[in-house]
């Protein structure tokens, strides 16, 4: 499993080292990626800074170009780096999910090992908020009968001509065969991914399948501000 970390966010600098009771949070998410029973854990990384902090914890970091314009990239990078072989299952947790469920983590792995078709797995849940699927800062996605991603968008999809309707957040933690991660980095971006700024829909354009676990319960978010920071420091503690 590798967990990408960069120390330059227009929002939040320095995030992944922030404390979270008395450790960084990228440390944080390295754990919950153990604790998920992966073979391996590492933390992919642009930043001296970090790499130290994961040494001081006792976590493997692995130093990549800061040029990289996505984690994915960073995570293809790192995966060369360790000589993976192409069927290679390598689980991506953002460095920003310290309250990622280890238990999901694993599932969306076994979600794509039991899709031998599927480039990627990731996973999503059911909304109950109508206002939530109406938020642009919120990523839906929506299935075909098998639960593979037919489009992910930040709009409110399916529309809903009537009253009543039913939506899923998309989570953003990816299973992915090391095979498709050397392809990733040669894929041209694409138009939708460039209008709705999200970088799955490269997967879909390009014709990647995309297997997607249906989580039972609503996964916590990601920290993207201070603020998410507070919010998952209460909880922490």
């Amino acid at each position: 499993m590798l967990v990408p970390a960069r120390h330059g966010s227009s929002r939040f600098p320095g995030k992944p080292l922030a404390d979270i009771g008395g450790r960084p949070m990228v440390v944080r998410v390295a754990e919950r990626a153990r604790a998920s029973g992966a073979a391996s854990v590492a933390v992919a990384t642009d930043d001296e800074r970090i790499a130290r902090a994961c040494a001081a914890h006792g976590v493997r970091a692995l130093m990549t170009d800061p040029a990289h314009a996505s984690g994915t990239d960073r995570i293809a990078e790192a995966a060369r780096a360790l000589g993976l072989s192409p069927e290679a299952i390598v689980v991506n947790l953002q460095g920003d999910e310290p309250l990622a469920p280890p238990e999901l983590v694993a599932a969306v792995a076994a979600r794509l090992a039991a899709e031998p078709e599927a480039s990627l797995a990731t996973a999503c849940h059911r909304l109950a908020d109508e206002a939530e699927a109406a938020n642009p800062n919120v990523v839906k996605v929506v299935l075909d009968s098998r639960g593979h991603a037919l489009y992910f968008s930040r709009a409110r999809i399916p529309h809903p001509r009537e009253p009543g309707g039913v939506w899923y957040r998309h989570a953003g933690i990816y299973a992915m065969r090391a095979a498709y991660l050397a392809e990733f980095t040669r894929l041209a971006p694409s138009p939708l991914e460039r209008t709705e700024s999200l970088e799955q829909l490269r997967a879909l354009w390009h014709g990647h399948r995309i297997a997607v676990l249906v989580w039972p319960r609503p996964i916590p978010p990601g920290v993207d501000t201070p603020q998410d920071l507070e919010a998952v420091r209460t909880i922490a503690a």
